[in-house]
């Protein structure tokens, strides 16, 4: 979709897609695609144009955000905020919580098995992409000495990425833990991983929302966080789990050794947070599908458009 010669024939094309559904809506999640989209969705006079800022990285250019769209959708109230700062007025921007896959009920873990672990091991879990912002060195360095105290602590890293795959398979063995940090790769059974395990643990550098909190805290984990971006949205701090501030190795070291040590307290934050998944929905696919409808209707509303009265009725 890039390049100036594809949005001169592109928007021409989207205009007259839009015109002939005639559609209410036109909803787009990246800079091209609004662009392009946008354009022309404004050629065709669509009542309501919504951009969704899905990253927490600041943005370079506000013509995505300012001039092409009616309204902005954002997936954490930090995100909204930043936008607000950047200059978009705040009643044209709200947040809507993108929603979690919940485990199914009767699920089983083989993960201790497949890693032939002891009974009495306490399993710190890590599901994320391997990429320098998520922390998995500072979440290393935070348990090292845990572990040299502990025979117990295992860490499970899920997720993969070159070249920092290799660069932490390296250090593993250079610190003598091959045997007790253990690397799984991309797996497609992250909600039987999150079930064999005792405690979630993402040191994140940057985050725009984080649901993998919730997808941890569905599972009946305590989850141990770092204080950045929407991270407190996803983590109720002293309840669900523990947050800490951004950079410091010593309070996210504390963080896991409370968890660790107290099984009680593993329980109580595990069972608030199986609690918030479940039982307040925000972060449910029917929670997203009820807020999009409301914020889309508010919005029609505002504009005035003629399909609101419709869009209410099919609901």
């Amino acid at each position: 979709m890039g390049g100036l010669m594809n949005l001169l024939r592109g928007a021409p094309q989207v205009a007259r897609i839009l015109r002939k559904g005639r559609f209410d809506v036109l909803n787009t999640h990246s800079r091209i695609d609004t662009l392009l989209a946008g354009m022309g969705a404004r050629m065709a006079g669509t009542p309501l144009i919504v951009r969704t800022r899905h990253l927490t990285n600041r943005v370079n250019s506000m013509l995505a955000y300012t001039w092409i769209p009616h309204r902005i959708t954002t997936v954490s109230n930090h995100v909204r905020g930043y936008l607000i700062e950047r200059g978009v007025p705040a009643a044209r921007v709200e947040t809507v919580y993108s929603p979690i896959k919940l485990p199914p009920p009767d699920l089983r873990s083989g993960l201790r098995e497949e890693l032939n672990l002891p009974a009495n091991a306490i399993v710190v879990c890590c599901v994320a992409i391997l990429r320098a912002t998520k922390g998995h060195r500072e979440l290393i360095e935070a348990l090292r000495p845990l572990m040299a105290e502990r025979p117990e602590v295992h860490l499970v890293l899920v997720g993969n990425g070159s070249p920092l795959f290799e660069q932490l398979q390296a250090l593993i063995t250079e610190i003598g833990l091959a045997d007790r940090i253990h690397m799984l790769g991309f797996r497609n059974d992250v909600h039987a991983i999150l079930a064999g395990s005792d405690i979630f643990a993402l040191a994140t550098q940057k985050e725009a929302s984080g649901t993998v909190y919730v997808e941890a805290a569905a599972a009946g984990l305590p989850v141990v966080g770092v204080d950045v971006g929407g991270v407190s949205e996803m983590v109720n701090d002293g309840e669900t789990g523990i947050l800490v501030p951004a950079g410091d190795v010593v309070k996210l070291r504390e963080a896991l050794a409370s968890l660790i040590d107290d099984d009680k307290l593993r329980a109580r934050m595990g069972e608030a947070g199986r609690r918030m998944a479940y039982a307040e929905g925000k972060f449910s696919l029917a929670g997203l599908g009820a807020r999009t409808e409301q914020v889309y209707e508010a919005w029609l509303a505002q504009r005035g458009s003629p399909g609101l009265a419709a869009m209410q009725q099919s609901s």
